[in-house]
């Protein structure tokens, strides 16, 4: 009931920025979080935000350095990714919980993805 689109990834080098968007349609929901998968390793939380409370959570590893934000009227969400390090490297996924807006952050708490975008951070 709900589709996600990611955009922005690309290939960026180590210390620099890079913006990912979510384009979101269909019902609303509670929470969009972003999550990555790196080649090896299991889909782990990166950060996270109520939709209508904007209250945000982001993962030890990002914090300080992303920042998540969303557009309640374009229904967009972002994924601002400051200082950039080679293991940021990943697919980066968009994920709605439809009802839970304070929830777990796991991806078994989410309801609906997106495709994902690769970002690739250099060295």
């Amino acid at each position: 009931q709900v589709q996600l689109v990611e955009s922005g990834g690309g290939l960026v080098q180590a210390g620099g920025s890079l913006r990912l968007s979510c384009a979101a349609s269909g019902r609303t929901f509670g929470s969009m979080g972003w999550f990555r998968q790196a080649p090896g390793r299991e889909r782990e939380f990166v950060a996270g935000i109520q939709w209508l409370g904007e209250i945000t959570y982001y993962a030890d590893s990002v914090k300080g350095r992303f920042t998540i934000s969303r557009d309640n009227t374009k229904n967009m969400g972002y994924l601002q990714m400051n200082s950039l390090k080679p293991e940021d490297t990943a697919v980066y996924y968009c994920a709605v919980n439809l009802f839970d807006s304070r929830l777990t952050w796991t991806e078994y708490a989410m309801d609906y993805w997106g495709k994902g975008t690769l970002v690739t951070v250099s060295s």
